[in-house]
């Protein structure tokens, strides 16, 4: 991958997040007897926090 003009070179944090959590998900992938992991694992793999339990709910 060639560093856009004027770029530092330096490393992307998000894309370090997205390999992160991309291989979260193949480990938990790798640890199931079924074909595919349920969305409710992938939720808990990836720590989404469902809507309204986290206070946001209460601004306004």
């Amino acid at each position: 991958m060639v560093s856009q003009p004027g770029s530092s070179g330096g490393q992307d944090p998000v894309a370090l997040i997205e390999i992160d959590l991309y291989g979260e998900l193949m480990i938990a992938a790798s640890s199931v007897d079924e074909e595919r992991l349920s969305p409710d694992r992938i939720d808990e793999v990836l720590r989404v926090v469902p809507r309204g339990t986290r206070g946001d709910a209460d601004r306004g």
